[in-house]
C-alpha cells in the first residue's frame, strides 16, 4: 500500500534523524562543561572541535548526495550509523585535546552523510517531485531532537558522566538507529499491476550535476548557495547566543532563558504551517516569507525591547522552521531530481562553513556591538530574503516546470 509505506518510510526515517540531530549537533550544549573539565581543555576548545566536524561534514555532503543519488539512501544511512556510533564510542574514550579532535573529525563524517540532506536526497530518490510532503514530515519530526535530546544527555551525564553519556548514544545509534535506516526502501516498489509506487530512478534521480550548466543554473546555484549559508549562520547564531543576545537588549536571565525555550515549539508549529496552508503555494513564496520572519521580529525587538523578545523568538523559530523545509524543497523545484543528492551537498558546503564560523562570528559582533549585533543577523536574513526575490522562475526546461507545477 502506497500511504502506508510512504508514511512508514517517513516516520522511521524521521526517528533516525532525531537520534541522529540529539547525538551531534546538540551534544556539545550538554556536555561541552563536563567534557571540557574532565580532558583539561577549554570549553572554547570543545566548541572549536564541533566546528571542525561541521567543516568535515560541508565537505563530505556532494559525495554523500553523489553515492545516493546512485545507490540510494538506504546503504549510505545505514553506513552512517555505524559511522555515528564509532564516532561517538571514540569520544567517550578521548584522553586529550588530540582524542577530542579526532572524534569529532569522525562524527562530522557521519554528519556529512547522516543528517537532513541525506534525508531530503534519499525521499527525493524514492518519491521524485512528489518528495515534498515528505522531506516536511521528516523535519516535523526531527523538529523535536532539542527537546528530547537535551534533557536525555543531561540525564545520562548525571548517571554515568558525559563518558557513559557518549557510550549510550553511541549504542542507541546501533540498536535504534540502524534497524530504522534499514527500513528505508533500497528500491522503487511497485504495485500488483507492476505500476511504479516511488519514482527515483524514473525521475533521472541517478543522474550527475552537469559539468557546464547554463548561466541561468549557476546563476540560481549561486543565490540559493548564499540564501542556505545567511540563514543557517543565523539560525546556528541564535542557537549559540540569543540569551545573552536577549539580555543585552535589556531582559533579565531568567527571561532570556524562557524566551529561548519558546524557538524550539515555534520551528514545530512553523513546519505545521508549511505542512498545511504553506504547501498549497509555492516553495519559493514559503522561503520568502519565513526569510522575513527574522528580520520583522529584529527590527520590533529594536524598537519596544525586552517587551516583544517573546515575539522575536517565535517569529525567528517559525522562520528558521520554514527554512529548514526549503532547505529540501528549493533544489528539487528549481533544478528538478536529477542529480538531486549531489546538487543540494554542494550548495549546502557554504552553509556548513558558515554554520561552523557562526558561534565565534557572532560572539564578536555581541562582544562589539552589544544588542546591535541582532542588525547584522537581520542584515543577513534581508538580503537571503532579496536572493530569494532575485529567484523569480524556476531554472527553464520541460522536466523542471513540471516540477515547479506539481509543487503550486
Amino acid at each position: 500500500m502506497p500511504r502506508l509505506t510512504s508514511a512508514t518510510t517517513v516516520a522511521s526515517l524521521g526517528t533516525a534523524q532525531t537520534l541522529a540531530w540529539a547525538s551531534t549537533y546538540y551534544l556539545p550544549a550538554i556536555l561541552a562543561v563536563p567534557m571540557a573539565r574532565e580532558l583539561g581543555v577549554s570549553i572554547p576548545t570543545v566548541f572549536a572541535a564541533f566546528s571542525c566536524a561541521l567543516v568535515v561534514s560541508a565537505l563530505l555532503g556532494p559525495y554523500a548526495g553523489r553515492s545516493i543519488d546512485r545507490w540510494g539512501g538506504r546503504p549510505v544511512l545505514m553506513a552512517t550509523s555505524l559511522v555515528f556510533a564509532l564516532g561517538l564510542a571514540a569520544l567517550a574514550m578521548a584522553q586529550g585535546i588530540w582524542g577530542l579532535f579526532a572524534a569529532w573529525v569522525l562524527l562530522g563524517v557521519g554528519m556529512g552523510s547522516g543528517l537532513y540532506e541525506a534525508a531530503f536526497a534519499s525521499l527525493v530518490h524514492l518519491h521524485g517531485k512528489n518528495a515534498r510532503n515528505s522531506i516536511t514530515g521528516i523535519t516535523l519530526i526531527a523538529g523535536f531532537a532539542s527537546t528530547l535530546g537535551w534533557p536525555l544527555s543531561m540525564w545520562m551525564e548525571s548517571q554515568w558522566g558525559w563518558r557513559g553519556a557518549c557510550w549510550a548514544w553511541a549504542a542507541l545509534h546501533l540498536v535504534v538507529g540502524l534497524p530504522l535506516n534499514a527500513w528505508t526502501p533500497r528500491r522503487p516498489e511497485t504495485e500488483a499491476d507492476g505500476k511504479a509506487t516511488f519514482t527515483g530512478p524514473a525521475n533521472g534521480a541517478k543522474a550527475p550535476v552537469p559539468d557546464h550548466e547554463p548561466a541561468h543554473a549557476r546563476r540560481a546555484s549561486l543565490l540559493l548557495a548564499f540564501v542556505f549559508a545567511a540563514t543557517w549562520f543565523t539560525s546556528t547564531a541564535m542557537a549559540s547566543h540569543l540569551p545573552r543576545l536577549l539580555q543585552e537588549g535589556g531582559a533579565t536571565l531568567a527571561t532570556a532563558v524562557a524566551v529561548g525555550a519558546l524557538v524550539g515549539p515555534a520551528q514545530v508549529a512553523g513546519r505545521l504551517l508549511e505542512f498545511g496552508f504553506l504547501r498549497h503555494v509555492h516553495p519559493l513564496l514559503s522561503a520568502r516569507l519565513a526569510a522575513l520572519m527574522h528580520p520583522l521580529g529584529a527590527g520590533l525587538l529594536a524598537v519596544a525591547g525586552a517587551p516583544v523578545a517573546a515575539v522575536f523568538a517565535l517569529l525567528h523559530g517559525a522562520g528558521n522552521g520554514i527554512l529548514t523545509i526549503a532547505k529540501g524543497t528549493l533544489p528539487l523545484v528549481l533544478f528538478g531530481p536529477a542529480g538531486y543528492g549531489h546538487r543540494q551537498g554542494l550548495l549546502m558546503v557554504p552553509a556548513r562553513i558558515a554554520q561552523a564560523a557562526s558561534p565565534w562570528l557572532f560572539g564578536l559582533c555581541l562582544d562589539r556591538l552589544g544588542a546591535g549585533a541582532l542588525w547584522v543577523s537581520a542584515g543577513l536574513g534581508a538580503a537571503a530574503f532579496g536572493a530569494l526575490l532575485a529567484l523569480a522562475a524556476p531554472v527553464e526546461s520541460p522536466q523542471n516546470t513540471t516540477v515547479a507545477r506539481s509543487a503550486r
